[in-house]
């Protein structure tokens, strides 16, 4: 078969007219005038302007907090979930409006700016879908969503991009029609009044801080227990059900304290979870999650759904508290004075100790930091989360002190660098899973630079850095698939030679627990030896019991008492880890 050409008329511009000659045209004219053509066939015509935020100062008066509904949104589903209850019962309307999806990520592209980084996309989107929401479903004009709704978010500064997210919600909501619509940070409320002399609407006062504190401290709680619990449950569904019943409960105790109990809903709580069927004898990898602070707390198309997916793959997810970041700022807050305090003149820089009595600041960044302790460990308690240690955030820091300076002040600083030796060091976890979004300054630089060299020199743990942009998900879930193929084996050679060592066998260790009303439960979870998977700690945790006399369990007891408080379980050397991983 042969193909025929088909030919089709050639246009030319203006200028090439064959209607006039070179001398007579005016090249520029032309020019001008078939860009001006083509701007209107493309709906550009209007004029371009830069952008400027001109909403530095936005406000919220006290006399429409009646009528004002404030927007969240940016944690867990849990921690949200129970802020909306939490502000509500201080006497705000409020109204969580989920988490990002894939939907907010094509608003965030469509009206952001290039080059962002993928939280601001999936966040600012998300914002952006949900008033659209508003105007084109719900049937309210603009003018009425722009005076009765608006976004209220934390903001801070920094070597990132996340000092710029404000300026971005106020673009893209003006370029999706939104013009004026507000976007406030705890940041920026500038005390008591506002420019106007109105009473401030939104009071950034203890009260507030109290509640948003407590509510992201119980989600904290919370979620840590359904990770905990999820992985070995014997009905499929049975904690997610326990666990969305005990978020409504404390939801509505937030919302109602005067007619419902916050402790009855914490004890009730516990209940719920008590009620799950579990197996801690089904051998799973333990994997910490650490990274990008968004990237790894969300638990939505953000990130890919690692969560559920690790679960679904047989991995036991060992998430990162938002209480671990409060510390960790407590934490450079009295490291900054320390260093500062010994310096020979007096510091008069914008964040200096110029006329601040220095024991004082310190003694109150000691007790603020014992009283967010004391208040997490006491809410784990009441509802069901035992032996559970925050982070040292001193341990951390000393562990990544080699590798990188305590000094510098970008993303999640040292506490990536330091939480994963910690993790190969004191074997807390089978394999870390590193999350941050694609484009992250600074825990691009950790996980591709720094954690490089860490696992040259550990071998021994399992690592994955993985980068999210909201449309790779087929690579990552592949990736990390490779990585938990070597966890399940560590996993599964870590509790046989557990069993083998103490003469235990499968049978033996069930037998024990299905007699056992306490360690059989599901919020019973084994303390952590000198093993990663909580099977194999589960083994470590209960021979005693099933091997020692009472004389001897006497004995081991008293030696806890008597760690305990102390610095147990010191980092150890790269000479000691390289023995263990021989050893293994």
């Amino acid at each position: 078969m042969t193909m025929q050409a088909v030919s089709t008329p050639k246009k030319s511009l203006p200028v090439y007219s064959a209607k006039a000659s070179a001398a007579e045209v005016d090249v520029e004219a032309e020019l001008r005038a078939f860009e001006e053509a083509e701007k209107e066939r493309l709906g550009i015509k209007a004029e371009r302007r830069q952008w400027a935020d001109n909403m530095l100062k936005p406000q919220m008066s006290r006399k429409e907090r009646d009528h004002v509904t404030l927007l969240i949104s940016g944690l867990t589903a849990a921690q949200d979930f129970l802020t909306e209850g939490a502000l509500k019962g201080l006497g705000y309307k409020i109204d969580y409006f989920g988490m990002s999806d894939n939907r907010g990520l094509q608003a965030g592209k469509e009206f952001g700016n290039r080059g962002q980084c993928n939280p601001t996309y999936f966040t600012v989107g998300n914002l952006v879908k949900y008033v659209t929401w508003l105007r084109d479903d719900q049937k309210i004009p603009v003018k009425d969503i722009i005076e009765n709704y608006v976004f209220v978010t934390a903001g801070a500064c920094g070597p990132c991009r996340f000092g710029t997210y404000v300026t971005e919600y106020r673009k893209a909501l003006r370029d999706s029609g939104f013009e004026g619509f507000r976007v406030l940070l705890f940041q920026q409320q500038g005390g008591l009044k506002q420019a106007t002399g109105d009473e401030q609407g939104l009071k950034m006062n203890p009260e507030f801080f109290k509640a948003m504190l407590k509510a992201i401290l119980i989600g904290d709680v919370l979620n840590m227990v359904g990770y905990r619990i999820r992985p070995y449950e014997v009905v499929p569904g049975s904690t997610n059900e326990a666990v969305e019943a005990s978020k409504q409960l404390i939801h509505d105790a937030f919302s109602d304290p005067k007619g419902k109990s916050l402790l009855w809903a914490l004890i009730q709580t516990r209940r719920n979870l008590m009620n799950v069927k579990v197996d801690r004898t089904i051998v799973k990898p333990k994997v910490s999650i650490i990274g990008e602070f968004w990237a790894m707390t969300t638990e939505g198309d953000g990130n890919y759904g690692l969560q559920k997916f690790l679960e679904q793959e047989g991995a036991e997810c060992d998430i990162q508290p938002v209480t671990a970041w409060i510390l960790f700022m407590i934490w450079e807050q009295t490291w900054d004075t320390q260093q500062r305090m010994v310096l020979r003149g007096e510091d008069k820089s914008r964040k200096g100790l110029a006329g601040v009595n220095v024991r004082k600041k310190l003694l109150m960044l000691w007790l603020a930091k014992h009283a967010i302790k004391g208040t997490f460990y006491g809410i784990g308690h009441l509802m069901g989360l035992h032996g559970v240690h925050l982070s040292d955030m001193d341990t951390v820091a000393e562990a990544a002190a080699p590798y990188y300076n305590n000094h510098l002040r970008g993303g999640e600083g040292h506490m990536e660098v330091g939480k994963l030796i910690l993790n190969i060091a004191k074997a807390k976890a089978t394999m870390t899973l590193s999350v941050k979004p694609f484009g992250c300054m600074p825990s691009a630089g950790v996980s591709d630079g720094v954690q490089s060299m860490i696992t040259e020199k550990y071998p021994q743990g399992i690592f994955c850095p993985i980068e999210t942009n909201g449309d790779g998900a087929v690579n990552v879930y592949s990736r990390v698939q490779m990585m938990l193929f070597k966890a399940r084996l560590a996993a599964r050679a870590e509790y046989q030679s557990e069993l083998e060592k103490n003469g235990l066998t499968v049978a033996e260790l069930r037998a024990y627990l299905q007699g056992k009303n306490w360690r059989g439960s599901s919020l019973f979870y084994p303390r952590h030896g000198s093993v990663a998977s909580s099977a194999a700690n589960l083994v470590q945790h209960v021979v005693g019991d099933l091997k020692k006399t009472r004389t001897g369990k006497v004995i081991d007891f008293t030696k806890r008492l008597l760690q305990r408080g102390s610095k147990a379980n010191p980092v150890k050397t790269e000479g000691d880890l390289r023995v263990a991983a021989n050893a293994n």
